[in-house]
């Protein structure tokens, strides 16, 4: 593959990560992950207005991480790959992983004594500003 089309993907990869930079879109996601839902079912799930769920609804679609079907007066959401919320989990894992390292950290650096000295440090630079 030529370099200009490595870029390309990398920018569509970067567009797509974009989509998911967002709490709200995540949640939407994650209650799309049990089967498609109305609008209403989202904004009660969600706990957002109408409006605020549809503008992001709306984004997930363009950026083809939902489809959207219409049954009458109501229109269905649901993802267009389970591997999106395959994607999340293992970002949620990363982040659990991450989580575990710097408690690790923290509580070597206490056991160190190092956490309390710096703590001290801060309360004296705090007094003295």
């Amino acid at each position: 593959m030529a370099q200009g089309n490595w870029l390309e993907l990398y920018e569509m990869k970067a567009e797509l990560c974009k989509t998911f930079a967002d709490a709200k879109r995540l949640r939407i996601i994650d209650a799309l992950r049990g089967g498609e839902k109305t609008v209403s079912e989202l904004v009660k799930l969600i706990g957002s207005s109408q409006a605020v769920v549809s503008r992001h609804l709306m984004l997930l679609r363009d950026r083809g991480v939902v489809k959207a079907r219409r049954d009458g007066v109501n229109m269905y959401y649901s993802l267009t790959d389970n591997k999106i919320g395959e994607a999340c989990d293992l970002v949620h894992q990363i982040l659990l992983n991450q989580m575990e390292k710097d408690r690790e950290r923290a509580e070597k650096l206490g056991r160190l004594g190092l956490l309390q000295k710096s703590t001290r440090r801060e309360k004296w630079r705090t007094r003295t500003e």
